[in-house]
């Protein structure tokens, strides 16, 4: 739990093979992880100049060749111009429109993209096609807000009026710097729309940061103690970005050159082969089960051998806050979005179920992900959604299991054994004698020897029972000798 204590943040990157791994610890724990493959490159942020395929006015939305085998697909909410009159009154087939993208494809999903371009830098996000300025929430201090309003609002005056959103590590820099900063994003989108101008559709206007670049632009901040890398390019690139950008901070980028692997040194290796687990451990003994489907995500919290030196409802109150913070922290670092459902133990009184709610509330302030979180119920429920732009942890480490076909279960043993005897009753019309060698896996070999009797009475034969390890679970040749 995060009870008001400053957060110690470490960020550590790994490039091997054909992967990058970049992992965010807070106060010594695992709490954000980003990693692509070259097979796989996040393409959010990137900026095309594409091509309407087919406007759809009977779900508001339209697609768009980008140059990929699968066009990307664009909803009402995020096209430029008036569209009370349905989004076919503003885009049509074979039109040439700017998009960016801000979800890459997920699963049978296309990519989303927006014609709201938004260019990211350090202290400020130009918004081309908007007008206002905003601030970031997570700069509270009220004069604070206003002296930052004030200065972007003079930036904008004198330079060409585009909309800025004021970003969090603004907090503190001087005119001189954000007016560098506003000066440079003009620069690249004065460059974007002459690419958009020159080129033929498909093609990409402007390519976001590598993900180390990303990561040191975004995360990096005084409360980051250190930014580790263990590969001597990346290191020299963010040592160079970070000195143009950030100077107060380039000693706080380190080069590791040991020969135990960097993950493994700072024990983020173990924590990685956890998000596996469908269940995590709670500290007091209690555990929470997540189970997350295409579109939706149920996660279970349970008591198990926890029971507390209070009432049971102090105890069940207790293992729901513990459970709301493992929870925020499990769908951060496991990346879930999309509907999430979060079946906490059923409480009595309501001012123990707003606890809860204000722990979860609480818990996910540092999520850098878009959240909305519904009431809980009188069961004890809890629906919220979380912004996802990127395919889960959990997809991309695994794929359907080959035996169980996604269901995480097989069949049982005796659903084996009664199968087989169906199929020997099948094979031999119910005629009795001579043998029957059955093979099977070998873990369900002992299982049926002990059955072996049983068997041999139903089908009225003499059973031999051998083992074949290629065989995989449920499948058994069955031969009549």
């Amino acid at each position: 739990m995060n009870n008001g204590e400053k957060i110690k943040k470490e960020i550590y990157a790994n490039r091997s093979f054909e992967e990058i791994r970049i992992a965010v610890m807070e106060n010594s724990r695992l709490s954000e992880l980003f990693w692509e493959r070259t097979n796989n490159l996040s393409l959010v942020g990137n900026i095309y100049k594409g091509i309407v395929e087919n406007v759809l006015p009977g779900i508001s939305s339209a697609f768009i060749n980008i140059g990929f085998e699968k066009n990307a697909y664009i909803y009402i909410s995020d096209v430029i111009g008036d569209t009370r009159g349905g989004i076919d009154k503003i885009l049509n087939k074979n039109q040439e429109i700017m998009v960016q993208i801000i979800k890459d494809a997920i699963s049978t999903k296309g990519m989303k993209v927006t014609m709201d371009i938004n260019i990211p830098g350090r202290y400020l996000v130009l918004s081309p096609f908007q007008n206002n300025i905003l601030v970031s929430k997570n700069i509270d201090d009220p004069q604070e807000r206003k002296r930052l309003y004030e200065i972007v609002e003079k930036i904008v005056s004198e330079y060409k009026r585009y909309g800025c959103i004021i970003r969090t590590e603004a907090s503190g820099i001087g005119e001189e710097e954000i007016k560098k900063e506003y000066k440079y994003l003009i620069r690249v989108w004065e460059n974007i729309i002459k690419k958009y101008e020159s080129c033929k559709a498909p093609c990409l206007l402007y390519k976001d940061m590598d993900i180390t670049l990303q990561v040191a632009r975004d995360i990096l901040s005084s409360d980051v103690s250190v930014y580790m890398l263990d590969n001597k390019d990346d290191y020299n690139n963010v040592l160079d970005f970070v000195s143009k950008v950030s100077p107060e901070f380039k000693d706080k980028i380190k080069f590791y050159d040991s020969k135990m692997p960097i993950f493994k040194a700072f024990n983020i290796e173990h924590e990685i082969d956890e998000l596996r687990k469908m269940k995590v451990e709670l500290p007091s003994g209690g555990s929470i089960i997540i189970q997350e489907a295409e579109s939706l995500c149920a996660i279970d919290v349970n008591t198990g051998r926890y029971i507390g030196s209070s009432s049971q409802e102090e105890t069940v109150t207790q293992t729901n806050i513990e459970a709301a913070y493992e929870i925020a922290r499990q769908i951060r670092l496991r990346n879930i979005g999309g509907i999430i459902v979060i079946d906490f133990i059923d409480m009595k009184k309501p001012s123990n179920r707003h606890k809860v709610m204000k722990a979860l509330e609480d818990a996910v302030k540092n999520d850098r992900a878009k959240i909305k979180i519904l009431p809980i119920t009188r069961l004890g429920l809890i629906e919220m959604t979380r912004e996802r732009k990127r395919e889960s942890t959990f997809n991309m480490l695994t794929e359907e299991c080959p035996q169980c076909h996604g269901s995480g279960r097989v069949l049982s043993i005796d659903s084996i054994r009664l199968k087989i005897q169906r199929d020997i009753l099948n094979l031999t019309m119910g005629r009795s004698g001579g043998t029957i060698r059955i093979i099977v896996h070998p873990l369900v070999m002992e299982s049926l020897k002990s059955k072996q009797s049983l068997i041999e009475k139903s089908i009225h034969r003499s059973v031999k029972i051998t083992s074949d390890p290629q065989l995989i679970w449920d499948d058994y040749r069955i031969i009549i000798e």
